[in-house]
C-alpha cells in the first residue's frame, strides 16, 4: 500500500489527487490543505488544513502516517523547504529543495544562472537593493522595461511597461515601493512576443517535455486589466500551439535542459520534480520569461486531464531518478480550462457568497479552487473559485464545451469568455506574424 500525501489544495491540486486517484494502484493519498477543498476531501483518505509551509508540522505528519512521497503543489511550501525536512527522514519529494527551488523564488538567482551558464534566452537585465543606477538603467532600454519584485508574489510582483507602468516616474515610483518594503528588484528589456508554459518532469538529469500551453494572466477579455494568477489555459492536440513554430518548442525544451543541467552543476544535486518555463516567442526567438518550480495552476488542469501514464509511475521514475526509462504518454486532444472568479477578483474579491455547481453536467471537469464547503453549500473564499476543463478534437470543441459548462456556474462570479476561442487565437497567430 503506497501512501502519498499531497501538500496544497487548490485546483491544481485537485487535479494532482484526481490523475493519482485514477492509477490502479493500491494506495492512500492524504492531502495537507490551506482550505478544505471538497473536490479533494472527496477523493482524499485523509484531508487535514494546516500550515503548509511549517516545516516541522510537515515532516511530523509524514512521520506519523508513513508516508512513501510527497507531492508539493505551490511555491510556499518549497520556498520554506519542506523537500528538505522530508529528505531528512527518507522521504522524497516531487518538487525540489529550498536551493533548487530559488528557479521560481529569485527573479535574479534565475538570471544570474542563465547568464553564468551561457544558457540561451536571457535579456538584458540588472538586479538593484536601491536606487542607484536605476535611472541610467531605464534610459537604456527606453520605453521597454519590466519591473520585477525579486520574489514570491503570486504571480503579481511584476508591472510592464505600457501595461502597468506609463513613465520611467511611475517605473521608480514602484521600484521605491519595494525598497520600502525591504525588497530588492530586477528591471529587465521588456519582450515583445507570445508567452507559453513548457513543463517538463524532471529526475535531476533525465527531462520528459510536457505539452505546450497558453495562460492567460490578465484579468478581463481581450487580454486587458490586472494581472491574476492565471484565468484560463489552452492547449492543442499536437502538443504545440496555433502561433508557434517546432523550432520554438525545441528551443523552450533545450533551455530546460540546459538549466536542469545547470543547477546539477551549482549544488552538485539533481532537480526533482516539475520544471516550469514561462516563454516568450519573439522575432528573436525563444526568450525566457521566468521559472516555476511546481505544476502551473491553471497549466496542470490542462496537461493532467490529458495525460495517460499513470501519474504514480512518474512520480517513482522521477524520485529514482529512471525518468529515462518511463514512457509518458498524453493524448492527442486539445484542451481549453477556464476560471470562474469572484466579483471583484484580484484586486477586491467578494468572500464568503454561496455559488451553486449542481448544473455541471460532467463533474470529472470541474475542479475547486478556492471554495469551502458550509452546511452543504459552497462558499467562495476570494481567490479563483472554481475551473473547468474542456476536451476535443480542436480547440474549438474543447472551448465550446468548456464555456457551456462554466457558464452554468451560478454566483457572484466571472470568467473570461474569450479564452480559446477562435478570435483570440487568430490574434496571436497575426501578432507572430507580423514579428517576421
Amino acid at each position: 500500500m503506497l501512501k502519498i500525501l499531497v501538500i496544497g489544495s487548490g485546483a491544481r491540486e485537485h487535479a494532482i489527487v484526481r490523475a493519482i486517484n485514477r492509477s490502479p494502484k493500491k494506495k492512500e493519498i492524504h492531502c495537507l490543505a490551506t482550505n478544505y477543498n471538497p473536490g479533494i476531501a472527496e477523493i482524499c483518505n485523509n484531508i487535514l488544513v494546516v500550515n503548509i509551509n511549517d516545516p516541522d508540522l510537515v515532516k511530523n505528519y509524514a512521520k506519523e502516517h508513513k508516508i512513501n512521497f510527497s507531492i508539493i503543489g505551490p511555491e510556499n511550501p518549497l520556498a520554506n523547504g519542506i523537500a528538505d525536512v522530508l529528505s531528512d527522514i527518507g522521504i522524497g519529494s516531487v518538487g525540489p529543495k529550498k536551493n533548487l527551488a530559488q528557479i521560481e523564488t529569485s527573479k535574479s538567482f534565475t538570471r544570474n544562472l542563465l547568464t553564468e551558464y551561457k544558457i540561451p534566452g536571457c535579456p538584458k537585465f540588472k538586479t538593484f537593493s536601491n536606487m542607484d543606477g536605476v535611472d541610467e538603467f531605464l534610459l537604456s532600454l527606453g520605453e521597454n522595461y519590466v519591473v520585477k519584485y525579486d520574489g514570491l508574489a503570486g504571480g503579481k510582483g511584476v508591472k510592464v511597461a505600457g501595461d502597468h507602468l506609463h513613465s520611467h516616474e511611475e517605473a521608480k515610483s514602484y521600484c521605491k515601493e519595494l525598497i520600502d518594503k525591504g525588497g530588492t528588484f530586477v528591471i529587465e528589456k521588456k519582450l515583445i512576443g507570445e508567452e507559453f508554459s513548457l513543463m517538463s518532469f524532471c529526475d535531476g538529469t533525465s527531462l520528459i517535455h510536457m505539452p505546450a500551453v497558453q495562460d492567460h494572466k490578465r484579468a478581463y477579455e481581450g487580454d486587458t486589466g490586472p494581472n491574476t494568477g492565471g484565468m484560463g489555459t489552452y492547449s492543442d492536440s499536437d502538443h504545440s500551439l496555433p502561433f508557434l513554430e517546432n523550432s520554438h518548442i525545441r528551443s523552450a525544451q533545450i533551455i530546460n535542459e540546459k538549466t536542469a543541467s545547470a543547477l546539477k552543476d551549482k549544488f552538485k544535486e539533481g532537480y526533482k520534480g516539475i520544471l516550469y518555463g514561462g516563454f516568450i516567442a519573439t522575432k528573436d526567438g525563444v526568450q525566457l520569461i521566468e521559472y516555476n518550480a511546481r505544476f502551473g495552476d491553471p497549466e496542470a488542469m490542462n496537461i493532467l486531464s490529458i495525460l495517460e501514464t499513470d501519474l504514480i509511475d512518474i512520480c517513482s521514475a522521477i524520485l529514482s531518478e529512471e525518468l529515462y526509462k518511463t514512457d509518458i504518454c498524453f493524448s492527442n486532444l486539445a484542451t481549453v480550462c477556464k476560471y470562474a472568479v469572484p466579483d471583484g477578483y484580484p484586486d477586491n474579491p467578494v468572500k464568503d457568497k454561496e455559488i451553486d455547481i449542481s448544473e455541471i453536467s460532467d463533474g470529472e471537469k470541474l475542479f475547486h479552487a478556492s471554495v469551502e464547503q458550509k452546511d452543504e453549500k459552497l462558499i467562495e473564499i476570494g481567490s479563483r473559485t472554481v475551473a473547468v476543463v474542456g476536451t476535443g478534437e480542436t480547440i474549438w470543441e474543447a472551448e465550446e464545451i468548456a464555456e457551456k459548462e462554466i457558464s452554468k456556474i451560478k454566483g457572484p462570479l466571472f470568467h473570461r469568455k474569450d479564452i480559446g476561442t477562435t478570435e483570440l487565437i487568430q490574434k496571436k497567430i497575426n501578432h507572430m506574424t507580423s514579428l517576421k
